[in-house]
């Protein structure tokens, strides 16, 4: 597991798209093109699961949960996974690490990069990741 502290002034929307956004680009170069997967989203007053065969989003209802949790100082755990990729995260307001099951070296460019990415004063994503993990309004 890899982890770093998070310095930037960003609000806490941002740093979850921003954190969210690289570990699914740099798991891309592992696993190509396989979906990205919330599977588990743990926060301190709740723990959200895909319904059937749907795909976890970060309704305004979960979203809402995960950024006051963070803004406290909590840890909001995800399992995430892409291919056969699996990833374990856990994200505060000020702080992020990362588990890979299967490409442990993942860990460490993830981590590089979005050290990289914090130091700016707009961190870089790409707006089309955004429907990927937020439900269409």
């Amino acid at each position: 597991m890899k982890s770093m502290e998070i310095r930037n002034d960003l609000d806490t929307q941002q740093k979850l798209v921003v954190l969210l956004f690289w570990t699914n680009r740099k798991t891309i170069r592992e696993e190509g093109c396989a979906p990205f997967r919330i599977k588990k989203i743990e926060t301190p007053d709740s723990t959200y699961l895909p319904e059937g065969r749907k795909l976890l989003k970060l309704s305004d209802e979960i979203l809402a949960d995960i950024l006051e949790s963070m803004k406290k100082g909590n840890d909001v755990n995800f399992e995430l996974s892409m291919g056969g990729e699996k990833l374990q995260a856990t994200i505060k307001d000020d702080f992020f690490s990362i588990a890979a099951s299967k490409s442990p070296e993942l860990e460490d460019e993830i981590i590089e990069k979005l050290e990289s990415e914090m130091q700016k004063n707009t961190p870089d994503f790409c707006q089309t990741f955004l429907p990927r993990v937020f439900p269409k309004k």
